[in-house]
């Protein structure tokens, strides 16, 4: 019998089979940000160990940073002293750390891919479940808690059980309007928040190898949205196109020589996955979350639904709860709901191909008076390239602002956050209750739909 691509990968990075269903990985590349870094960090120091292979560690602070005036100190004491503490640990550890000030700052799921720090094949891991973003590039890529930071920290391995597998098929033409974010929404609308749990998944399908880097990392990074321990896309000529010639990229002969290994990185055509759905992308329409899980979605134009509408147990339950924190009622329309707040960032939606689709579609309009907007790099090349390319100016005339890079009104973990009971059409990941400030109501959807929202002051499809 064949095998899948996740076995592939998995396979060539067993170190010991502990069990038969639980292996010591090894571990390619170590992500880390101040968040979940420094109760690793004290861990092993009270053991007296350092990190073993600092060289396969990288650093970022993205999470608390401020997205304005980021030379000066952070003003929130808190947020301060964590990126304070990432700095002092990394330089006690010979961590490289791209922080505050420095040009490849960002946040951590943005700089890895762009830096070529993430390659095919890789196993990356970080204390962010967000990092299944990676496997966008055939990696096997997955967060992981505090305990096992410590553990990559002291041994460069990781004691994994090895999940169940799951293939996603989208094949066909989207529509026109109908971006990646739209395509993982309606995915996890259709088998729920928590239909991936246990699997690893690999999307496949035209419709997927259609997609361009920054789309399969939108892709991958929702994985997790889904209950699933990542997600991930077999690497072809796009991803060897994207991965040439970047920082940390192999080059010369040794990129020659990786490619042809990259591209033994499929699944075989008789591999047996445990589950498997597939997808018409006729069907997706540009999509939108009503409740407080990403699950929890519908095509724009559709209703608020019922209990009755629904099949999943769990979403039936969490209905009611979902609806009254949100303040909404069943059978409403949110296509043209007036809304106050635009967030356009995060790991998922904030490359420069991102950007460039807003700043392509606000060019010669003018916000809406009403709007309250964030427009946030993932990282500084970004900003600086949207700079290079005349985006911020666009934006400005448009009565945009393009800040500094850093996660930003993903979550309340920083100064920009949603006021209570307003709502934020959001280009982020997670709509639960309070993820963007205390009783602030989330609306999920595409940069696409983010942007129409924000020149029309309610929520509104792309023409």
């Amino acid at each position: 019998m064949g095998k899948t691509l996740f076995e592939k990968v998995w396979e060539r990075h067993v170190v010991h089979k502990v069990s038969p269903s639980t292996d010591l990985l090894y571990i390619d590349k170590h992500l880390i940000h101040e968040v979940t870094s420094p109760q690793a960090f004290s861990g092993i120091e009270k053991r007296g160990l350092k990190v073993f292979r600092p060289e396969n560690t990288v650093a970022t602070a993205d999470h608390n940073v401020p997205t304005k005036d980021q030379h000066l100190p952070i003003r929130e004491a808190l947020s301060r002293k964590q990126v304070e503490k990432l700095s002092e640990n990394c330089k006690n550890h010979g961590i490289e750390l791209y922080g505050l000030g420095h040009p490849y700052q960002g946040i951590v799921h943005v700089i890895g891919p762009e830096l070529g720090i993430t390659q095919p094949g890789m196993t990356i891991v970080c204390g962010d479940s967000h990092t299944s973003t990676h496997g966008a590039f055939g990696s096997i890529a997955f967060g992981i808690g505090t305990s096992e930071v410590e553990q990559v920290f002291a041994t460069q391995c990781l004691l994994q059980k090895k999940p169940k597998t799951m293939r996603i098929v989208v094949n066909g033409k989207l529509k026109n309007g109908v971006l990646s974010k739209d395509i993982i929404l309606y995915i996890i609308s259709k088998i729920s928040s928590s239909g991936g749990t246990g699997f690893f998944v690999e999307y496949a399908g035209s419709a997927i190898e259609s997609l361009s880097m920054e789309a399969r990392m939108t892709i991958c990074n929702m994985s997790i949205e889904m209950g699933a321990r990542g997600g991930m896309i077999a690497p072809d000529e796009t991803t060897f196109e994207y991965v040439k010639g970047r920082e940390f990229a192999p080059a010369g002969e040794d990129f020659e020589r990786a490619v042809e290994d990259w591209s033994q990185l499929k699944s075989d055509s008789d591999a047996d996955f445990d589950s498997e759905y597939i997808f018409d992308a006729a069907d997706i329409e540009p999509m939108i979350t009503y409740g407080t899980n990403p699950g929890m979605g519908i095509k724009i134009d559709d209703l608020v639904p019922a209990e009755s509408d629904l099949n999943d147990e769990n979403a039936k339950k969490s209905l009611a709860k979902s609806l009254s924190y949100m303040g909404l009622q069943t059978g409403e329309k949110l296509l043209g709901k007036p809304v106050n707040y635009v967030f356009i960032g995060s790991c998922t939606n904030s490359r420069i191909e991102d950007l460039r689709l807003v700043a392509n579609y606000v060019k010669g309009k003018k916000k809406a008076e009403n709007i309250t907007a964030l427009f946030i790099p993932g990282s500084k090349q970004v900003e600086l390239q949207a700079k290079a390319e005349g985006i911020d100016k666009i934006f400005s005339e448009a009565g945009f602002e393009l800040r500094e890079p850093g996660c930003s009104a993903c979550l309340g973990m920083n100064e920009d956050k949603v006021p209570q009971g307003e709502y934020c059409v959001s280009t982020s990941n997670r709509n639960f209750e309070g993820r963007q400030g205390p009783g602030a109501r989330t609306l999920l959807a595409s940069p696409l739909t983010a942007a129409a929202t924000a020149i029309n002051g309610f929520i509104s499809i792309a023409e």
